[in-house]
């Protein structure tokens, strides 16, 4: 089978009865899923641990379930670490950052809609310290502390967290919501999240069971600080960033992504 070239994939998303340019990343079957994300999201947006640990991170393989093929996510439990600069952490992310196209990142006042579908493995541990699959950060200025993020937490019961920091501890709502993680574990789910870019902005997410339509998690909050002193744009984040610090909670996971896209409305 022969694979094609990566290139942009525009699409169109209805939203309220109106089409908007989607930029969509799907695995096409590359045998480098670092250039092939690259080459859409822009720059060098694979953050891996290749450094230390010789091996692709990320790969492409072809899912039974969706039909397609989809981006596979590797983190090893005793040997990755973050890009050999932080020890005590992993990350194996993609993003888009600085040198993105204009319209893949979120300035203030702007909305934009992110989609993108997820599968955690059957047996999926979370950790009672932070494992982030997804993050919203600022593109620079105060840019430390991510301003969303969708957390698997260990619990009586494991929960499924969104979970908010505002530019400072009077604006930050801390957890949002969270539901039971037994229902993503061992199965596809759509994510739709849109953001309104701004210190009193607002923040929507819906997330279904690809097979049946099933809302697994829905929360809406139009009073939320989602911008940062001397930011200039925001920026998503997808992928495995955990904790190494309850090493007996984490194993080697597997994390799978697919049809990921980013919609500015306005």
């Amino acid at each position: 089978m022969k694979i094609k070239s990566p290139v942009i994939l525009t699409t169109l998303l209805a939203i309220n009865g109106l089409a908007h340019a989607q930029v969509l990343l799907k695995a096409n079957g590359s045998a480098d899923a670092y250039k092939h994300i690259s080459s859409v999201l822009g720059g060098d947006a694979c953050e891996v641990p290749d450094c230390v640990h010789p091996v692709k991170h990320i790969t492409e393989q072809f899912d039974d379930q969706l039909h397609e093929n989809v981006f596979v996510f590797h983190a090893h439990a005793t040997i990755d670490n973050d890009r050999c600069r932080n020890f005590d952490r992993q990350r194996i992310e993609i993003k888009t950052y600085g040198p993105s196209a204009h319209n893949l990142k979120g300035e203030h006042g702007e909305t934009v809609v992110y989609t993108w579908k997820f599968k955690l493995d059957s047996n999926f541990r979370a950790q009672p310290t932070f494992t982030h699959i997804h993050q919203i950060k600022a593109g620079d200025g105060d840019a430390g502390a991510p301003i969303i993020t969708l957390t698997p937490r260990y619990g009586k019961p494991d929960e499924l967290e969104v979970i908010h920091t505002g530019a400072s501890k009077a604006s930050s709502q801390g957890r949002l919501t969270g539901v039971p993680l037994a229902d993503f574990r061992g199965t596809w789910v759509e994510v739709s999240e849109k953001l309104r870019y701004d210190t009193q902005g607002s923040y929507q997410i819906t997330i279904k069971r690809v097979s049946d339509g099933k809302v697994l998690l829905a929360y809406s909050n139009d009073h939320i600080d989602l911008w940062r002193d001397g930011t200039s744009f925001c920026r998503p984040k997808w992928g495995i960033y955990r904790s190494l610090k309850s090493p007996s909670y984490i194993r080697d996971e597997d994390i799978r992504f697919a049809d990921i896209g980013i919609t500015e409305l306005k």
